[in-house]
């Protein structure tokens, strides 16, 4: 590992070595697998949406809200399954991160998905959305983090 540039936490980065490796067809089969592996929210979050955060820049509606617990975050995202790219990005930020620690959140490094061949998949409009998603999460840890 060099200095220049953080390493994706343990599981973040056996995803994306997954999606690198695989075959375009399976990329995005995989894709949609993750989206429907996204937990549903947790009942307090169903019945009060107005404490998760919008990330506006997404072209499907998308909530995000996050959990300090101990030295870990928990991490939920609201999603509607009429958009499986999306969701199945949800999915994977979940699946890759529930349970790092800020500082590993903070340290990903924001277009880190470009690297799973996600681009010869998705829009270049979607791509975006992803960033987006990525930059308000972060941003959620930091003022979670900073209290």
């Amino acid at each position: 590992m060099t200095d220049s540039a953080p390493a994706l936490p343990e599981k973040l980065a056996n995803i994306a070595q997954m999606f690198r490796s695989a075959p375009k067809a399976l990329r995005l089969q995989a894709l949609l697998e993750y989206s429907r592996k996204l937990p549903a929210l947790p009942a307090t979050y169903l019945e009060h949406p107005e404490f998760m955060q919008p990330v506006p820049e997404c072209a499907s509606p998308f909530f995000l809200v996050t959990e300090k617990e101990g030295d870990s975050v928990k991490m939920y995202f609201k999603v509607p399954e009429e958009a499986p790219t999306v969701r199945g990005y949800a999915g994977i930020l979940t699946e890759g991160l529930q349970g790092a620690t800020p500082e590993e959140i903070l340290n990903v490094p924001d277009q880190f998905y470009m690297e799973m061949g996600l681009s010869e998949l998705i829009t270049p409009m979607r791509l975006r959305g992803m960033g987006a998603i990525l930059h308000r999460l972060k941003n959620e840890v930091r003022e979670k983090t900073a209290n």
